[in-house]
């Protein structure tokens, strides 16, 4: 095969474990348990689809071409809640809307990097970053985390060189889920700074940080938006991860680079579920407070299982967010032990070996848990099932 931008990289993780149903089929008494995707099941509440509906209905800009960089009342409401979440002072031009988060990484990148540049992920990494970085030439260096699951930053100015053009974050973390402590967050902002390169800090999974108070000061450090790219979601905090808004922040210069991007790849991000979105920011905040709380009890409720495993073999190494992160006792690789999960347990997982470089030992003896679609007796017997495996 001619070798091209795509198949330089390798399938969609969460595609191809999905091809691992094929043939097997559940009994009602014992239906799979998929925690594969990090991504809500539920459609929006109810109150929000009518917003939707309404505005498909009556407003009829929904319907055409918007500005590349979104609707202005969006960015403007975007930046309002995010400078008393940050204790920051942002403005609307720091402020683009994408078509997902994704495409907000990819548009940053767009603006950093060209082929042959190198940009430093830790490992193990959120697996669609890597993706877009071998699909444009760029090199990820990859930044091995500790025991704790953290990067460290002296070993990330190791890895710099005069081809480095971004250190890219994800905290909550995907896959492991720790939520990275503000002083952790900011020595890495200082070293980007220092370096004279960017930091990108994706905080899709923000609205379900364990943590009360401000999560980092990088918004309020002077001129952040020369260093810092800030990368959010909207789809996990209101259920619209079929709608694709995402939001890129940083200044506005970099933001007229990431037009030229974006301009090009989907013209504007689509209306409706920017009105969706929109609504969200200004009517959701006690619901999204609610939905935080139930992802916080079932956190709990894989803390206080886990024992259970733990007299098995497996070890948690990182639970927060959607995600728990664990590895396994088995000699068998991840990569062969999850297809194995679907046929033997009746559960859908991803392994470890998706999220690190391919001769990486460490990926072999983990597995991500996506547990956010689960109450606390889906938990339990997610538990049973992986506690009674003999392999």
């Amino acid at each position: 095969m001619t070798l091209t931008r795509t198949t330089a990289t390798f399938p969609p993780p969460v595609m191809e474990a999905r091809r691992w149903l094929e043939g097997v089929s559940f009994d009602a008494e014992r239906p799979l348990i998929n925690v594969s995707q990090a991504a809500p099941v539920e459609p929006p509440p109810h109150a929000l689809r009518q917003a939707m509906a309404d505005a498909a209905l009556m407003q009829d800009d929904a319907h055409l071409y918007g500005p590349v960089l979104g609707m202005p009342a969006l960015r403007s409401a975007l930046s309002t809640q995010m400078n008393t979440h940050y204790g920051a002072n942002t403005r609307a031009d720091h402020v683009c809307i994408t078509s997902g988060c994704n495409q907000a990484f990819a548009a940053a990148m767009s603006s950093l990097c060209a082929e042959g540049d190198e940009v430093i992920l830790p490992t193990p990494w959120y697996f669609n970053h890597k993706m877009w970085l071998d699909m444009t030439g760029v090199h990820a260096v990859p930044l091995a985390a500790g025991a704790d699951m953290l990067p460290d930053v002296d070993a990330a100015a190791a890895l710099i060189t005069d081809r480095t053009r971004a250190i890219a974050l994800v905290t909550p973390n995907n896959p492991a889920g720790v939520e990275y402590p503000a002083d952790l967050v900011l020595s890495f902002y200082n070293l980007a700074k220092a370096r004279g390169i960017a930091l990108i800090v994706d905080e899709t999974y923000r609205d379900f940080d364990s943590r009360a108070g401000v999560p980092h000061p990088l918004f309020q450090q002077d001129g952040w938006e020369d260093t810092f790219i800030h990368l959010y979601s909207f789809s996990k905090a209101y259920r619209l991860t079929g709608h694709r808004v995402g939001a890129l922040v940083s200044s506005p210069a970099r933001l007229a680079e990431c037009e030229k991007f974006l301009d090009t790849v989907a013209i504007c991000p689509g209306q409706i579920g920017q009105y969706a979105a929109l609504w969200g920011v200004e009517n959701l905040g006690q619901w999204v407070a609610g939905e935080r709380t139930e992802i916080l009890d079932r956190r709990a409720a894989i803390s206080a299982g886990f024992p259970s495993l733990q007299t098995k073999g497996w070890e948690l190494l990182g639970l927060g967010a959607y995600f728990a992160y664990m590895s396994h006792p088995f000699e068998m690789s991840s990569a062969d032990l999850a297809p194995f999960l679907v046929r033997e347990a009746g559960v859908l997982c991803l392994p470890g070996t998706m999220f690190w470089p391919e001769d990486a030992p460490e990926g072999q003896r983990q597995l991500r848990i996506a547990f956010a679609n689960l109450d606390a007796s889906g938990i339990q017997s997610l538990f049973d099932r992986l506690a009674a495996l003999d392999l």
